[in-house]
C-alpha cells in the first residue's frame, strides 16, 4: 500500500512538473511573438492591430505609458518564469530574492502604472477599459503584498502572492491565445474582446484560488490527529 501510494505521488509531481514546464514553453513562445510585433511599434505604425486609430492621441502622452509597457512587461513575464521555480529557489536563494526585487520594482514602477493609464483609452469601450485598470491594480496590489509578506518572513503568503501577480502578468499571453481562438473561429465582435480582457486574468486567479484551497484542505485532513486542535 505505501509502495502504490508512493508512486501514485511521483507520478502526480512528475505530472504537474510536465504541466509547468509546457506552460513556461508557451509563455516563452507567445513572449517572442510578442516582442516579434514590436517592429510595427517602432516606429509607430497606425495601420498595425494594436495601433490602429490611435494616432489622434498617440503623442499626447499615451506613447509614454505604451512604450513603457513595451518594456517592462516581457523581461517580467519571463523573471516570473524563473521565480517561480522552485530549483532556483533552493539552490541559490540570493539570486531568488534579487531576481524578485526586480520583478516587484518592474510591476509597481512600471507595468502597473502605464497598464493603468493606458486603460483610458481601451479601443472597444469602457468595459474593457475598467476590465485593463482593475488588472494594473490588482497586480500592483499582488506584488506589494507579497513584497511585504517576504520582509515579514511569511513565505507560504509570500508564495501565494506572488503567484497570483505572476498569473495577472501572464494574462497578456492569455489574451493573445484567446484572441487567436476568435480568429481561428471567425468570431468579430466588440464584445468578445472586452470578454476576454477579463476572463484572461480572472479565469486563471479563479482556479488557482480553488486549487490552492483544495490542497490546504488536503494538508489538513492528512495531519496527524496529534496535531489537529
Amino acid at each position: 500500500m505505501c509502495y502504490n501510494a508512493a508512486m501514485n505521488s511521483l507520478r502526480s509531481i512528475t505530472a504537474v512538473r510536465v504541466l509547468v514546464i509546457l506552460v513556461v514553453l508557451l509563455i516563452w513562445k507567445v513572449t517572442v511573438s510578442i516582442i516579434w510585433e514590436y517592429r510595427n511599434y517602432v516606429p509607430p505604425n497606425f495601420e498595425s492591430d494594436f495601433l490602429f486609430g490611435r494616432d489622434p492621441y498617440f503623442w499626447g502622452g499615451y506613447h509614454w505609458a505604451f512604450y513603457i509597457h513595451l518594456l517592462a512587461g516581457p523581461p517580467s513575464l519571463m523573471l516570473g518564469t524563473i521565480l517561480i521555480s522552485q530549483r532556483l529557489r533552493r539552490r541559490s536563494l540570493a539570486w531568488h530574492r534579487r531576481l524578485g526585487r526586480v520583478e516587484v520594482a518592474l510591476v509597481l514602477l512600471m507595468i502597473a502604472p502605464s497598464g493603468l493609464w493606458m486603460a483610458f483609452y481601451a479601443a472597444t469601450g469602457a468595459v474593457a477599459g475598467v476590465g485593463l485598470g482593475l488588472l494594473a491594480i490588482a497586480a500592483a496590489t499582488c506584488a506589494w503584498c507579497g513584497w511585504r509578506s517576504a520582509v515579514t518572513r511569511r513565505l507560504e503568503a509570500h508564495r501565494r502572492w506572488m503567484w497570483r501577480t505572476f498569473l495577472l502578468l501572464g494574462s497578456a499571453v492569455v489574451l493573445r491565445i484567446l484572441g487567436g481562438l476568435t480568429t481561428v473561429l471567425q468570431w468579430d465582435a466588440d464584445w468578445l474582446y472586452a470578454a476576454s480582457i477579463w476572463a484572461s486574468w480572472l479565469v486563471p486567479l479563479l482556479v488557482f484560488e480553488i486549487s490552492s484551497s483544495s490542497s490546504s484542505r488536503v494538508r489538513w485532513r492528512t495531519l496527524p490527529s496529534s496535531m489537529t486542535p
